[in-house]
């Protein structure tokens, strides 16, 4: 019975075939595409309210440098509502939930920001491992701290995402199984237990679309450090 509650993180395979990269790509199907029309629909009209709003939220903090991310990012935060959303469905697959997945979005956008801020700004960038201030013996120590700290970013990136996730969809299945279980025992303690089981839904829906923008504004904070 243990084994079966992380039976929905093994990524699902046809033939042998690993399906993962369907459950990635089909996402961007759903979106709708603008038309060749004056007026946009309703659906394509509240689509771009939000992404002009996400953007302009986003990019606010950032220079004119780096506003050259505004594409990558917004649709980075898009690509990841849209799959942990569809996540919460039944019979579906998370990608999000495979720590691989997200540290491979992880590693190389954090790479690329620290990349941009040796090349632009080396004394800058560099400064950060060593807080203005430090008494002199303390520098060896802080240098190494500063520099462990900076390369767990990446790893902390990913495994949040994937955590939080992961807990999310096992309590909903640990609940909706103690449901099933009461249901013809206690109907009453069955139908209290499915009111939670609807409260935390509501829950996961707020923390999938959370998660996801907590991932692009921390990428936008080290960006912002590095141009």
């Amino acid at each position: 019975m243990m084994a079966s509650f992380f039976d929905q993180f093994a990524s699902p395979s046809f033939l042998g075939i690993p399906l993962i990269a369907v459950a990635i790509a089909l996402p961007w199907v759903l979106f709708p595409t603008p038309s060749s029309r004056w007026v946009n629909s309703r659906l394509i009209t509240v689509q771009t309210w939000f992404i002009n709003r996400f953007t302009n939220q986003l990019m606010m903090p950032l220079n004119v440098g780096g506003h050259k991310w505004a594409l990558m990012l917004t649709s980075l935060m898009v690509f990841l509502i849209t799959i942990n959303m569809l996540g919460l469905l039944p019979y579906t697959f998370t990608p999000t939930t495979q720590l691989s997945l997200n540290m491979g979005l992880a590693v190389p956008l954090w790479l690329a920001t620290v990349i941009i801020g040796m090349r632009n700004q080396p004394t800058v960038a560099l400064g950060h491992l060593l807080p203005e201030g430090t008494p002199i013996p303390l520098i060896p120590v802080l240098i190494i701290i500063e520099t462990i700290s900076l390369f767990i970013r990446p790893l902390a990136l990913g495994v949040r995402l994937t955590a939080n996730l992961t807990a999310g969809h096992l309590l909903i299945q640990l609940i909706a199984t103690a449901v099933f279980v009461l249901l013809p025992m206690m109907p009453t303690v069955a139908i209290l237990t499915a009111a939670v089981l609807f409260l935390l839904t509501l829950l996961e829906v707020a923390v999938a679309m959370i998660q996801a923008y907590v991932f692009v504004l921390l990428l936008s904070l080290y960006l912002q450090e590095n141009v």
